[in-house]
């Protein structure tokens, strides 16, 4: 990690006011759930985006990272106009995103004087561990603190979902941020994406023996184009066809009848969102009164899934489920919207090695690039660090 409050002083002449950070996450089961006002079971990791930040007084806000070739600055008050110029593009679409989407929330955008911020992280891009997410909470918390805008946590959720699909474009829920601003140690957070509730779940891996290994395939995605907008628009066509208002609301016992009523392209979306619905319900059932060790099937039966119905797998990360599983993990799934990223192992701590040796090699054997392989831990939420 960078020393961000060197390259804060670097930029500035000045020393920061504070640092702050946030996680990314592994969604342990639930996926695509979240727009559709379902069920998500994530935990906050133990890699962070940190946040230096610190007053101006000229009113402007200036963002800068050891991601983004050079500094971006705004007025905070010309928010709304750069927002709806379309001026607001790139890595910093991120931060700015959510300077602007706070003044959705109550923010004056004209009365809060000006910032800079200099980002710098640990969560991988693209891999499916919500880099994004980690960025927007940091910074979002980062911001709140110093405007003095008293805005809970599950709002700053909030603020962070604005930022993605209204300034940076891309049509994700609110599992990603809540994760990043609720997340406790060694515990998942069980988001009903409804209502907003969320509970702490006891993972209890540690004790139980066991680790959560992260497969990166390296193979990269990006959510404000392609794939996931058409898993989105269909899931909401099976819906308007089923006649609820969100996939939530369809059951198991209704899968005979959606079969009737939609194409088959659009039956399987909707069948993977209701059943991993019920997998999601399963496991944090299965994990209060069994334990972790018996929750791999469910992970398997939700990459098979994201595989076959939602078809948002790719090779690589079917090599790693396939190999990790056959090696000796208790039960493998991708992680995140898919398309490429990481996938996730539950694996004996003791059977890492042979593991981690059982996915080089499969990866070789089928010509892919070696995958980057580490261990999570799941880990708090933001947080402000000094």
């Amino acid at each position: 990690m960078t020393d961000v409050c060197a390259l804060f002083t670097d930029l500035t002449g000045r020393i920061a006011d504070g640092v702050w950070s946030a996680p990314g996450r592994v969604n342990l089961i639930g996926e695509h759930t979240d727009y559709n006002e379902g069920f998500v079971l994530p935990f906050a990791i133990d890699r962070r985006t940190v946040v230096a930040a610190g007053l101006r007084a000229d009113g402007v806000l200036r963002v800068a990272s050891t991601f983004g070739a050079q500094p971006v600055s705004v007025a905070p008050a010309d928010l709304v106009r750069a927002k709806a110029a379309g001026e607001i593009r790139g890595w910093a679409a991120y931060p700015l995103g959510v300077a602007w989407a706070l003044g959705e929330y109550g923010v004056e955008h004209a009365e809060v004087p000006g910032v800079d911020l200099v980002i710098d992280s640990t969560v991988p891009v693209g891999a499916g561990l919500s880099s994004s997410a980690a960025v927007e909470s940091a910074v979002a918390l980062a911001l709140a603190d110093l405007w003095n805008a008293d805005l809970p946590r599950s709002t700053l959720a909030q603020v962070g979902m604005r930022a993605e699909n209204e300034v940076v474009g891309a049509p994700t829920g609110i599992m990603d941020q809540s994760a990043a601003l609720l997340g406790h140690p060694d515990a998942a957070v069980f988001l009903d994406c409804r209502t907003g509730r969320s509970e702490v779940v006891p993972l209890g891996f540690a004790a139980a023996g066991l680790t959560v290994r992260v497969i990166d395939t390296g193979v990269r995605h990006a959510h404000a184009t392609g794939g996931y907008r058409e898993r989105r628009a269909s899931c909401e066509a099976g819906a308007a066809a089923l006649g609820v208002r969100a996939l939530r609301d369809v059951g198991v016992a209704d899968l005979d009848r959606a079969r009737n009523l939609l194409d088959y392209t659009t039956f399987r979306r909707v069948r993977h969102v209701v059943t991993e619905d019920r997998r999601v319900l399963d496991t944090v059932r299965t994990l209060r009164a069994e334990g972790p060790t018996a929750i791999g099937p469910l992970l398997d039966a939700s990459h098979a899934s994201m595989r076959d119905d939602f078809e948002i797998s790719v090779p690589e990360l079917d090599t790693a489920v396939e190999a990790a599983t056959s090696a000796g993990a208790i039960g493998a799934r991708m992680t995140g919207g898919g398309f490429g990223g990481a996938a996730i192992a539950l694996v004996p701590t003791a059977t890492v090695p042979a593991v981690t040796a059982a996915v080089e090699k499969a990866f070789a054997a089928r010509g892919f690039a070696a995958p980057t392989q580490f261990g999570v831990i799941a880990s708090d939420g933001a947080r402000r660090d000094r």
